[in-house]
């Protein structure tokens, strides 16, 4: 059954807002209902269309109120935080994550028109292990069980999604994991990192990254929100072609890496996280350490997706749509190598 009332939750968020914007664009679609607990900007965005904004908690029992007295058939769950700074802290973020993901789907099960649901989690689940496989498929249990950050609260919040889904069978269940999202305009702890004049890494790693272009995610979550297809239930992978390694994005845009023994790691993410630089957590570190690559087959044989974008060309897209260009310590160190170049040749 096609949508007919839409609800999405973390409207005010760059990728909830573009969502939104995507869905009120359908005219099968009859009502598009934002929820966040702040009004959405257009600077954001650029506007949410026709979507009705309701100004609302999901920490708070009153969000099943929304859902009845609008009949909402289908809800999208975005309002999910990978960065404490932006939401006052770790423990902020963690009720916001957990708790409103726990009273969002207390909602839905007493729903009498919830018929579907989406939910946004990430590769993180998988955790950051030197044992990792080479490839995470969806039914693959991480090798380093998550302990802290972002990727616990999306460990319980999956959790907690399976559940409701055993209690409300009748539900179609939609998990998408998205690895890194990058692009022009997202704001991401990757692209905070690749921002810095100079990049620290870990001596002696080199991370695999897999990332997905934001125009992408934004494209496979409407597909499945609006989706007839009963075979979009349950978990999928969603990622760019290919792999880069963390050194070669790195000198793709034009940063300096500054290798740091690994006992050192910590305290260098906790000094950039304090200046407000970047808004490092150990699960990220970890995740710099090894990095991580998920088996994206299914995106593709099952829910028929291909994104446009390689993992190289979403990066590519991010260097060229931030105007990163070789810092001013790499040009006169590349002065300084030419310049030795030149003098070498004369005296020969």
């Amino acid at each position: 059954m096609s949508p007919r009332v839409v609800m999405v939750t973390g409207v005010s968020r760059y990728l909830g807002g573009r969502l939104a914007q995507a869905l009120a664009a359908d005219p099968s679609i009859e009502r598009v209902i934002g929820v966040d607990s702040v009004p959405p900007t257009r600077a954001g965005h650029g506007g949410i269309g026709r979507t009705e904004f309701v100004r609302a908690d999901i920490r708070n029992p009153l969000i099943g109120k929304v859902i009845a007295a609008a009949g909402v058939d289908t809800v999208v769950h975005m309002n999910i935080s990978s960065t404490p700074a932006s939401d006052g802290g770790r423990i902020p973020m963690k009720e916001l994550n957990v708790i409103g993901t726990m009273q969002l789907l207390a909602a839905c099960q007493k729903s009498e028109t919830v018929r579907r649901l989406v939910v946004k989690s990430t590769s993180a689940v998988y955790g950051a292990s030197p044992r990792d496989p080479a490839l995470f498929t969806e039914d693959m249990q991480p090798k380093s069980v998550p302990r802290s950050g972002f990727a616990k609260d999306a460990t319980e919040i999956e959790a907690y999604v399976r559940g409701f889904g055993r209690r409300r069978p009748d539900v179609s269940v939609s998990v998408l994991r998205f690895s890194n999202f990058i692009g022009p305009k997202i704001d991401s702890i990757l692209t905070s990192y690749f921002a810095l004049p100079v990049v620290p890494t870990v001596l002696g790693y080199d991370a695999r990254l897999q990332l997905v272009h934001e125009d992408d995610a934004v494209e496979l979550l409407r597909q499945v929100s609006v989706s007839e297809d009963d075979r979009v239930r349950g978990v999928t992978n969603v990622a760019g072609d290919g792999v880069l390694l963390l050194s070669q994005a790195i000198r793709r845009a034009g940063r300096l890496s500054v290798p740091v023994l690994p006992p050192a790691a910590r305290f260098v993410g906790r000094a950039i996280r304090r200046l407000g630089l970047a808004d490092f957590s150990p699960e990220q570190m970890r995740f710099l350490n090894f990095g991580r690559v998920m088996d994206v087959s299914r995106m593709k044989d099952v829910l028929g997706f291909v994104p446009r974008h390689t993992t190289a060309d979403a990066f590519a897209d991010y260097i060229q749509g931030r105007g990163l260009q070789p810092t001013s310590t790499l040009r006169l160190v590349e002065r300084g190598l030419s310049g030795r170049s030149s003098r070498a040749g004369a005296g020969a």
